[in-house]
């Protein structure tokens, strides 16, 4: 059965479109973010909010694009090195220059923001997704700019569906094989099969030692592969030199790679089969 292999690589995640969520704040008079006001968006207000994270979930960011044309941003950050959780940051600065040991904050948009400022914010409740997906976030925060005593005071509320699964792939190359005597070419075969709809494309090369000659050629394919079905693929490999491929084993070495559109992230799995090439 061919090994299934899982999103690999640490791209941030794309903004994802809130489902159900909620951002508002206020401020103290003389504060410069809210001007002393009172501001609040919602989904529910036809309010468009999207949020995304990074992978080691250090960080997540919240935009409002607001109905009224609003627009503001909202970024929560651990302390260099580790995730977000549940629980209180005091110490935060101004997100991204906050030091390695503080966690970062910065509330902006509308044309406004802090060119250094301090604060606080609390994780009530977060949970994570694959490659930064943020299912579920709850927290207030506290803003002051420019060591002033004035505040933004606001609370920001995600709940999404819960993550989509992660695509897998999975690779199986043929331990039988051609090696033509017209043309010196090997002729490759296997099967590819998906868990969700993708685009594969294979990638190897061939390698077969006769008489201390190194016969070595490279090869690709491209697959559509559906999920619940084992899809053949089928793959020439030309010899690099003038030696052709002959009747006997030869070492195959292969790649499947495919984006994850849920994730925008490559997906890859490797292969190395001994194949035995038959006359033909």
């Amino acid at each position: 059965m061919p090994v299934f292999a899982l999103l690999v690589g640490t791209v941030p995640a794309q903004a994802q479109a809130v489902a159900s969520g909620s951002l508002s704040f206020s401020g103290d008079p003389g504060d410069w973010i809210s001007g002393g006001g009172t501001y609040a968006y919602s989904t529910d207000a036809k309010d468009r909010l999207t949020v995304n994270a990074t992978e080691d979930h250090n960080h997540i960011a919240v935009s409002v694009s607001g109905f009224n044309s609003d627009w503001w941003s909202l970024d929560l950050a651990a302390p260099s090195g580790t995730g977000l959780t549940a629980g209180t940051y005091d110490g935060a600065t101004r997100w991204p220059f906050q030091g390695a040991n503080a966690p970062g904050l910065d509330l902006s948009g509308n044309g406004r923001g802090c060119n250094t400022s301090t604060g606080t914010f609390t994780v009530q409740n977060v949970v994570f997704g694959p490659h930064g997906y943020v299912q579920t976030l709850d927290a207030t925060y506290e803003q002051h700019c420019e060591g002033g005593t004035a505040a933004a005071r606001g609370e920001v509320h995600i709940a999404n569906p819960p993550a989509p699964a992660e695509l897998g792939i999975g690779l199986k190359v043929a331990t039988d094989g051609t090696a033509s005597t017209l043309n010196g070419n090997a002729y490759l075969h296997g099967t590819v099969e998906c868990t969700g709809p993708a685009a594969v494309t294979l990638s190897g090369t061939a390698t077969q030692v006769k008489r201390n000659v190194i016969i070595r050629g490279n090869y690709s394919a491209q697959v559509a592969c559906t999920p619940g079905a084992a899809v053949p693929w089928q793959a020439t490999v030309v010899p690099a030199g003038t030696t052709p491929f002959q009747k006997g084993q030869a070492e195959v070495v292969t790649q499947a790679t495919a984006l994850d559109p849920n994730y925008n992230t490559n997906v890859s799995v490797d292969n190395t089969t001994v194949v035995t090439l038959a006359k033909g």
